[in-house]
Order: structure tokens, then sequence, then C-alpha cells
């Protein structure tokens, strides 16, 4: 657990589940990402969903789930995806309170790295870089700034090349 002023970091509960909807629902115009933490929630192992509460307020959550190297199925990859601040409270470190505790929770799972599509001018604060420089891609068409992975374990990647594949519930949506 990790606190930021007054803002603590926490895992989800189960009592927390229509909290973090309301959030998701604030934070994006559509249900989709909403809907695609409920699917993950049901579907995905190992999944970390991680909150952050102000006062007995959810104001964030943050959500990993099990992504794949299509030449390395065994290797322990994970997927940041999505997060989302309430609006009220955004640009105030919250979601980068998310981000670094969620990296030291895929860490504790012997994650090898982390991938995002996001914000290239954003995520590398948190060391993160474009997954084409390791000659990596995403199973979704994006741009090559917006595909971008943390190694965990330096030198985890070295050699490995091909596709991270999101978990299925994704394409769903």
């Amino acid at each position: 657990m990790t606190c930021m002023a007054m803002i603590i970091i926490r895992e989800e509960r189960q009592g927390d589940v229509e909290r973090i909807r309301a959030v998701n629902l604030a934070a994006f115009e559509t249900t989709t990402e909403a809907d695609l933490v409920d699917a993950l929630r049901e579907r995905a192992t190992p999944l970390i969903s991680l909150i952050a509460e102000d006062d007995g307020e959810i104001v964030g959550h943050i959500l990993f789930s099990p992504v794949t190297l299509a030449s390395e199925p065994d290797l322990a990859l994970m997927g940041l995806a999505p997060m989302a601040v309430a609006p009220a409270r955004q640009r105030q470190g919250i979601g980068s309170s998310l981000i670094r505790e969620g990296l030291d929770r895929c860490r504790q799972l012997d994650a090898a790295a982390v991938v995002v599509l996001g914000h290239p001018e954003y995520y590398p604060r948190f060391g993160f870089s474009p997954a084409s420089r390791l000659s990596l891609r995403s199973d979704y068409e994006v741009p090559d700034d917006v595909f971008l992975i943390r190694e965990l374990r330096n030198g985890s990647l070295t050699g490995r090349s091909g596709t991270i594949r999101y978990h299925p519930v994704f394409s769903e949506f």
C-alpha cells in the first residue's frame, strides 16, 4: 500500500467494483473501458487491479493483465490498460502513483516487462520507450510511438522479437 498525502493506493476489493466502474465511466467518453475492466476481472489471470482512495472515495484505478509475446509464450509479460482518474482529480499525481505501484506489483509477479498503448510524452517518465526499438510490435495497428514497453528485468527481452498479443478479452471491445 502506498500513501500520497491523503491518497492511499491499494488492491481492489470486492466492494469496490461499482465505484471503480463509476471512475472509469467518468474518465472516458464511452463505456468501453469500464466494460473492459469488468470482463478482464472475470477472465484474466494474473490480474493487478489497484485503486487510489482519498478519504474513502475511489478517485483512480489502474489495471494490469497478462499479454504474450507470440514467439515466447512462456515469458511473463503484463499490459497496462486501462488507467482512469476521476476528472476533478487529474493532474494531481494520482495516475503516477498508480503506475509506480502497479509496476512494483508486476515485478513481484516476476513479469519481465510491461507494455502500454499510451501517450508517448507521458509514459516515458516511468521508463517506457517504443517497443519497436526492441523489434516488438502490437497485435493492433497503432503508431510506433504509442506502443511502449518497460523492461522490469534488465535484458529479459534481449534477442527477442515479434508480436505482443493482448488478452483475448481486448478483441471484444
